[in-house]
């Protein structure tokens, strides 16, 4: 079992040497295995939640891009205004509704710390992908 497997990933001051080791050599594996026309199933069966509470065409597409390339499926929120947030549900309520749907979430959210709001809500990995003026790790 990998030493991510289940980790939130919120903050780049949290990933050891050895994670951030591992992140990098496996990306290079499957790219190079994609450069050759290979496919990936790393992520079959699995669905990864995309909520972007905050317009980013390029980090979006991105993650939803890398799943399906890993063989995972996608569901997606890009418009805060077609989620319940526009009716005043709570970040941890909305996140809470997703995890029953999803294996996995990315968030994006123009409040700093919205995405650990986000992780101590739910028992499904995490994955920051901006909170304001917070943490961008995986840029």
């Amino acid at each position: 079992m990998s030493i991510l497997c289940g980790k939130d990933i919120l903050r780049t001051d949290t990933l050891s040497d050895e994670e951030l080791d591992l992140i990098l050599r496996t990306a290079a594996r499957f790219e190079s295995v994609l450069q050759c026309g290979g496919r990936l199933n790393h992520m079959e069966g699995l669905i990864l939640a995309t909520l972007f509470f905050e317009p980013s065409t390029r980090t979006r597409l991105s993650f939803e891009t890398a799943m399906l390339r890993l063989g995972g499926q996608v569901i997606t929120v890009a418009d805060p205004k077609t989620s319940s947030a526009a009716k005043g549900e709570s970040l941890a309520d909305s996140v809470r509704t997703v995890e029953g749907y999803a294996d996995v979430i990315v968030i994006r959210h123009p409040e700093k710390g919205s995405a650990q709001v986000a992780a101590d809500a739910v028992a499904i990995p995490v994955i920051n992908a901006g909170d304001g003026a917070g943490q961008h790790p995986t840029q």
